[in-house]
């Protein structure tokens, strides 16, 4: 049975500055310091927790502002995200303690007008040095939690958290125990130096003048190894959310182009048709001439037996006619044949093949000179490799893999005759599309000096 705890929050009626012997005042008024039980002082195991406004202001991290904002622009090693509210921008960031947390944790309430407050530089530190003064002047174990107000993912008002800890167990791991039911916990870490600074502030609050409190009854949490506060803080490799959703929206973007790859091997892993439709919506979006939109998808699925069928019927005469283009115009042997034709045997294979179209039928002009025309069907023809592009960009960024092959283009009649297409449908090769066997290739980084021509 767990025993009862105790909370005693202790009253410092003092500013605090540089000048003071931070540790001298806290065992002061830790020595006048009344218990319910009538008891006073410190006792084996009990914790002391102090906020880290008073330590930081003892340590000199008073700075003059004349902007809050430039301040916390010093102290941000990464912004994660920002938000603008009616009452101003709210910044989101990581300091360089590795805490994440609003503003930076520069703090503007409770100091001289003109200043601002920061974080201690090394709460860790702080605590350590706190916890061997208080043991030296009452002679007992004790352990030392150093809090700050924060605001959390998913959730409505903010509480206060370790940020600096000695002596105490910061986490406690229950991976591997089994519960009342006989089951065995997986990943259940308590925050248990966290649950310690949330229930102090229960008892101070934020307006009662009581910076400082002891903790009585939680001393199995003592611990003599080098436990920290900043041990509490989640790696920046194992953050699911790692960013703001504005962020992560620009940080995608700058790198939706160069993650797509070519892949041309993939998995049996079933392919989600809404996928397929979410990436021909963005394909659609790509510029087209005269404000048309000409562009046209076959979705061709290996799931389908239709579709199967459709597609083995479309490959087969294709494969002939590449064959007799060889055979007949390159006078390539027939071994060369099978080398070149087993190329296309991806899209045999994939478990999507989409041919994109551009239909010139949907708006492209027409001119009385051979030039203008051969123009104006280039320029749908561009605005069709446009909307490939979008569409293997949106692949990519939903987890598929994706590989342009040219084969239709070089085929264009057949692709008309296999489905009812009209003369002015211009078949843009076909996209192979499948869950990537394997992660892409990684490409080194381009230098657009390369291809620049200087006028």
């Amino acid at each position: 049975m767990s025993s009862p705890i105790t909370i005693v929050p202790v009253a410092i009626e003092h500013s605090f500055s540089p000048d003071d012997d931070l540790a001298a005042i806290i065992c002061e008024h830790l020595s006048q310091m009344s218990w319910p039980d009538d008891g006073n002082g410190l006792l084996d195991g009990d914790i002391v927790v102090i906020t880290s406004k008073v330590v930081a202001k003892t340590e000199g991290q008073i700075f003059a502002a004349t902007s809050r904002d430039d301040a916390i622009r010093e102290q941000t090693v990464r912004i994660v995200a920002t938000k603008q509210t009616p009452r101003g921008l709210t910044t989101i960031s990581q300091t360089k303690h590795g805490l994440v947390l609003a503003a930076a944790g520069v703090d503007a309430s409770n100091t001289d007008e003109g200043t601002v407050v920061l974080l201690p530089e090394d709460s860790d530190a702080s605590a350590a040095a706190l916890r061997t003064s208080i043991q030296d002047h009452f002679g007992v174990r004790v352990g030392v939690v150093i809090t700050d107000t924060m605001g959390r993912p998913w959730r409505l008002g903010v509480t206060d958290v370790a940020i600096g800890a000695a002596g105490v167990q910061v986490l406690d791991d229950f991976t591997g125990r089994t519960d009342p039911y006989g089951n065995t916990l997986e990943m259940t870490v308590v925050a248990i130096a966290d649950e310690i600074a949330a229930a102090v502030e229960l008892a101070t609050g934020k307006l009662a003048g009581a910076p400082l409190a002891v903790v009585r009854g939680l001393g199995h949490h003592l611990t003599a190894d080098a436990a920290r506060a900043r041990d509490v803080v989640r790696p920046l490799e194992e953050d699911l959310f790692w960013l703001g959703a504005a962020e992560a929206m620009v940080e995608g973007a700058k790198h939706a182009v160069g993650q797509r790859r070519t892949i041309r091997h993939f998995t049996d892993d079933h392919v989600d048709a809404v996928v397929i439709e979410r990436a021909i919506a963005d394909a659609v979006l790509a510029p087209a001439p005269h404000h048309t939109e000409p562009f046209r998808f076959i979705v061709l699925r290996a799931d389908n037996s239709h579709h199967a069928s459709g597609r083995t019927q479309l490959l087969d005469a294709m494969r002939e006619a590449w064959i007799a283009d060889l055979a007949g115009i390159d006078g390539k042997s027939p071994e060369e044949i099978e080398r070149r034709v087993a190329r296309g045997d991806l899209l045999r294979t994939a478990p999507v093949v989409v041919i994109p179209i551009v239909d010139l039928a949907a708006g492209a002009h027409t001119y009385p000179d051979d030039r203008r025309n051969a123009a104006e069907r280039d320029l749908f023809m561009v605005a069709g490799g446009a909307a490939v592009e979008n569409f293997m960009i949106r692949l990519a960024a939903e987890g598929l893999g994706s590989a342009w092959i040219s084969s239709t283009i070089f085929a264009p009649d057949v692709v008309r005759e296999q489905f009812g297409l009209g003369q002015q449908a211009m078949p843009l090769g076909a996209v192979a599309i499948g869950h990537p066997h394997a992660p892409g290739k990684d490409r080194p980084p381009r230098n657009p000096d390369d291809y620049l021509i200087e006028p």
